[in-house]
């Protein structure tokens, strides 16, 4: 076909269009034109709200996850890397503190977060009793770092090959409170870890001793001199935990302490160091450990004992965390990481829950914990006054 001759700026010389003869009014014409163009207007509004609702839709069901026992915070923005953050303890509430980190990291940080939760027997409700309940371990197959903060856990045999696949990579743990304590059982990672000796070999330190007197007295963390220039430690000053200071006794020469915790008078935040022989030494509260996998690979983790839902009131403590992950992802740290919460925050103080049916009564599931959303809870028997957070 002959191609139009094109003017100079490009377009086609008036010389070279068609003739088009002058328009005309036509009676009914227009009219029938102008009601063409309202039922096309109709027709692209009604395929916009179309659109809304199917993405607020996919947006819904993101957040769900994509299989039981699971809560998927998409990133905001382009993604940085995916974190799962594994919730699972019958006393330090990891189900209220996992869902609003995870929050934190996705939409003030930009990173793809998932937490499993542990579940029910039949898998209807949240239940940090099961020892056996979490049942989503496949999410650390395309993980990038594990945010762990379980208590005796027992994964299945099929499980353990998830969490073994993962440090067989040397890919980066942080591990809070009794993640030192995180699994239990006769099973073993790599054939040669046992369930039992992962705090120990990948965080540096197992379960030893309450250091502080549980429920009086509460752990202020100190910046370990040398230290202080850390980039884990960027605009971290102020640690204050209600949950009390654990023994330390098994990190070696290889382990950087970051932090001390000292041993606190009372379980209130501005409560003074007590002068006393529990605080000489101080024991170590959050360090960074060099691991070797069951396969012989090197890996890094992050460690610190805080980490009940209610010692995350801390904002340094949240942002200690949020910068461990930077670091430990060979990321820029923030010279102020913003952590301040997404959603509202109501943590329960921690306790054992034994009371039977309380988890099935409660009636949680991983959706309610989404974004937008802010469940609470009654504290277990037995909680000391502790008005230092906010309460619905």
């Amino acid at each position: 076909m002959r191609r139009p001759k094109l003017s100079a700026g490009g377009q086609e010389s008036p010389a070279n269009l068609p003739e088009v003869p002058p328009q005309t009014h036509q009676p009914g014409f227009d009219e029938m034109k102008q009601s063409i163009n309202r039922l096309t207007a109709r027709f692209v509004g009604t395929l916009c709200v179309a659109a809304f609702v199917c993405s607020s839709l996919s947006a819904t069901v993101a957040q769900a996850g994509e299989g039981p026992g699971r809560l998927h915070l998409p990133a905001k923005g382009k993604s940085q890397g995916k974190i799962v953050l594994v919730a699972g303890d019958e006393e330090y509430r990891t189900e209220e503190s996992m869902p609003m980190l995870g929050k934190i990291l996705s939409q003030k940080h930009g990173f793809d977060c998932t937490v499993i939760f542990s579940m029910s027997a039949d898998g209807k409700y949240i239940d940090p009793n099961n020892q056996e309940g979490i049942v989503a371990w496949d999410e650390l197959d395309d993980a990038d770092l594990m945010l762990i903060g379980t208590r005796f856990r027992r994964p299945n045999e099929e499980d353990s090959k998830h969490i073994t696949s993962f440090i067989n990579a040397g890919k980066p743990v942080i591990g809070i409170r009794t993640a030192t304590h995180a699994f239990t059982g006769g099973g073993k990672f790599g054939g040669t870890l046992g369930h039992g000796q992962f705090g120990r070999q990948i965080l540096g330190e197992q379960w030893v001793a309450h250091h502080g007197g549980h429920k009086r007295q509460g752990a202020r963390g100190v910046v370990v001199e040398d230290q202080a220039s850390h980039p884990i430690l960027n605009s971290v000053s102020d640690v204050f935990a209600p949950s009390d200071v654990y023994t330390v006794r098994n990190l070696t020469d290889k382990d950087e302490v970051l932090l001390l915790g000292a041993v606190t008078e009372t379980l209130d935040p501005k409560s003074k160091i007590i002068d006393d022989k529990k605080n000489d030494p101080m024991q170590a509260l959050a360090w960074v450990h060099p691991y070797t996998a069951p396969n012989g690979t090197e890996g890094k983790s992050f460690c610190t004992t805080a980490g009940a839902s209610v010692d995350l009131v801390s904002e340094d403590l949240r942002r200690m965390l949020v910068n461990a992950t930077y670091y430990l992802l060979d990321k820029d740290v923030p010279e102020k990481a913003d952590v301040a919460f997404v959603d509202a925050f109501y943590p329960t103080f921690y306790g054992f829950i034994r009371e039977k049916d309380h988890y099935k009564n409660l009636d949680m599931q991983p959706e309610k914990y989404g974004l937008g959303k802010t469940p609470s809870s009654d504290d277990p028997p037995g909680t000391p006054e502790w008005n230092f957070r906010a309460r619905p």
